[in-house]
C-alpha cells in the first residue's frame, strides 16, 4: 500500500514511542525470543522465554541422561507439580498448598466440576444442577454436560453474566469463565462467586484467559475451585500442563472423580484400596509429565519480579491505545469491536468483528502482524504486557487498515496461515 497515507500515523507513532519510553515492563521483552514480527496471538500460545532451552537441556542432559531416576528425589521431579503449583498460585491470588500442576484443562475441568458437585450433593440438601457458562469454551461444556450425567445432574446452560440471578437451591455447581476466550468479555468473579454462595452453591472459574494477564484473587474472594491452562498469557509451551485449585476449606472433603496413585495418600505402599492424599495432592492423577512441567518452571521464572498490578494496568493501556489506533486508522464501518470498553469488563484482548475475517487474518499474519480468527468473522488481538509494546499496537492498526484498503492478497481467502488452537 505504498501510494495510500495513513489519516493520524505520525502522532500516533510518536505517542507509541513516547509510551514505550514510559513503560515499567518494557525490559521485560528481552526475556523472549521474539523476531520482527508483531506478535498478538499471545492468549492462544505465549512466546518462548529465553531461559527455557538452556533448563529444558540441563533437565535431558543430565537430570534424565546422568541422573536418570534419581531424578525423582535429586531433582525434585516428584514434588514438581505442588512446588509449581505454588508458582501459579502466587499470580493468580492462591497461598502455597493449594494449586497442583498437570494434566489438561479439559481434565481439570471434569476434576474440579465432578469434586464440587460431590461436596455441594454431601451438604445434605438436593442439588442436582450444574449451570454452565453458555458461551463457554466448548471442551467446558462437553466435560460440564458428561459430569451432569455421571451426578445425576441435569445441565443449564446461562449467560456468565446471569449466573447470580439463575442459581437457586437446586444449583450443586456454577462453571464460569473469568475471561469470555471469543469477545475478551471480563465477568465479574467476586460478585458472582458471592452470589453462588449466597444460594449455597459451588463455584468454578475457568482462568484460561485471565491467569497472568491481570489479577484475580482467587482466596481473597473466597473462590471454591478453578482451573486453567499455563500455555497462553504464563509462557509455558505448547500443551503444557494446566493447574487446579482447590480451596483449603474444601481439600478435607474433595472426591475426586480421577483417584490415581500419584494422589495416593501412600503412593508407593501400592494398596488395592483407595485413599487420598492430603492437600493440594489430592488433585494429582498419574505420573507428572516432567518435561513439559519444568519447561513451564523455567518460563516462570520471568514473573519474578514482576507484579501483576503493573501487568494489568499496560494491557489496559495497550488495550485502550490498539482501540484508539483502529479507531483513527480504520474507516468507519470496516470494524466493530465486540469486546467491552469498560476497564472493569474487559480481559486482555480486543476482538473484532470483520467481514471475510479469515482472509484479512491471514494476509495480517502475511505483512507480519500475528492474531488469530474465529468463525464465522472475528478477528482476536491478545495483548501480553510482558513482551508487547505500544509500537507494536501502532503498527497492528496500521497495517490492518492497510489490509482492509488493499483487500487480502489474490487467493488467500481461506484460513488464516497462523490461527491459535487452543482457545
Amino acid at each position: 500500500m505504498s501510494d495510500t497515507t495513513i489519516s493520524g500515523a505520525p502522532a500516533l507513532t510518536d505517542e507509541a514511542a513516547r509510551l514505550d519510553a514510559a513503560d515499567e515492563l518494557r525490559a521485560k521483552r528481552d526475556a523472549f525470543a521474539l523476531d520482527d514480527a508483531v506478535y498478538l496471538d499471545g492468549n492462544s500460545l505465549g512466546a518462548l522465554p529465553r531461559g527455557v532451552p538452556a533448563r529444558l537441556a540441563d533437565v535431558i542432559t543430565r537430570e534424565w541422561g546422568s541422573l536418570r531416576i534419581r531424578s525423582w528425589e535429586e531433582s525434585g521431579w516428584w514434588t514438581a507439580p505442588e512446588r509449581i503449583g505454588d508458582r501459579v498460585g502466587h499470580l493468580v491470588g492462591a497461598a502455597p498448598g493449594q494449586v497442583v500442576v498437570g494434566d489438561s484443562t479439559s481434565v481439570n475441568v471434569f476434576k474440579a466440576v465432578v469434586g464440587a458437585v460431590r461436596i455441594a450433593q454431601a451438604r445434605g440438601a438436593h442439588r442436582d444442577q450444574i449451570l454452565v457458562d453458555e458461551a463457554t469454551f466448548p471442551t467446558d461444556g462437553y466435560i460440564a454436560e458428561s459430569a451432569a450425567r455421571m451426578t445425576g445432574c441435569t445441565l443449564r446452560p446461562v449467560a456468565a453474566a446471569d449466573v447470580p440471578t439463575a442459581v437457586g437451591p437446586r444449583t450443586a455447581v456454577a462453571l464460569v469463565n473469568h475471561a469470555d476466550y471469543r469477545t475478551g468479555r471480563l465477568h465479574d468473579l467476586p460478585g458472582t462467586t458471592a452470589a453462588v454462595h449466597a444460594a449455597g452453591a459451588l463455584v468454578v472459574w475457568d482462568l484460561c484467559h485471565s491467569a497472568g494477564a491481570l489479577p484475580v484473587g482467587l482466596d481473597a474472594h473466597g473462590v471454591d475451585l478453578a482451573v486453567g491452562c499455563t500455555y497462553k498469557y504464563l509462557n509455558g509451551g505448547p500443551g503444557s500442563p494446566a493447574y487446579l485449585y482447590v480451596a483449603h476449606e474444601h481439600q478435607p472433603r474433595f472426591d475426586s472423580p480421577l483417584p490415581g496413585w500419584n494422589s495416593h495418600a501412600d503412593p508407593f505402599g501400592m494398596e488395592p484400596a483407595y485413599a487420598p492424599a492430603d492437600g493440594a495432592v489430592r488433585g494429582r492423577v498419574g505420573t507428572p509429565d516432567i518435561l513439559s512441567m519444568l519447561a513451564l518452571e523455567a518460563a516462570l521464572e520471568v514473573w519474578d519480579d514482576v507484579a501483576i498490578e503493573a501487568v494489568r494496568a499496560k494491557s489496559l493501556a495497550l488495550t485502550d491505545f490498539f482501540l484508539r489506533c483502529v479507531g483513527t486508522y480504520v474507516p468507519a464501518g470496516r470494524v466493530a469491536s465486540i469486546t467491552p470498553v469498560e476497564h472493569e469488563r474487559r480481559g486482555s484482548q480486543v476482538a473484532l468483528r470483520c467481514a471475510d475475517a479469515g482472509a484479512v487474518m491471514a494476509e495480517l499474519v502475511r505483512r507480519g502482524v500475528v492474531g488469530d480468527f474465529r468463525n464465522p468473522d472475528v478477528l482476536r488481538f491478545g495483548f501480553t504486557p510482558l513482551y508487547t509494546g505500544f509500537a507494536d499496537v501502532e503498527r497492528a492498526a496500521r497495517v490492518l487498515a492497510e489490509v482492509l484498503a488493499d483487500g487480502p492478497a489474490d487467493g488467500r481467502a481461506g484460513e488464516p496461515s497462523e490461527s491459535g488452537v487452543a482457545g
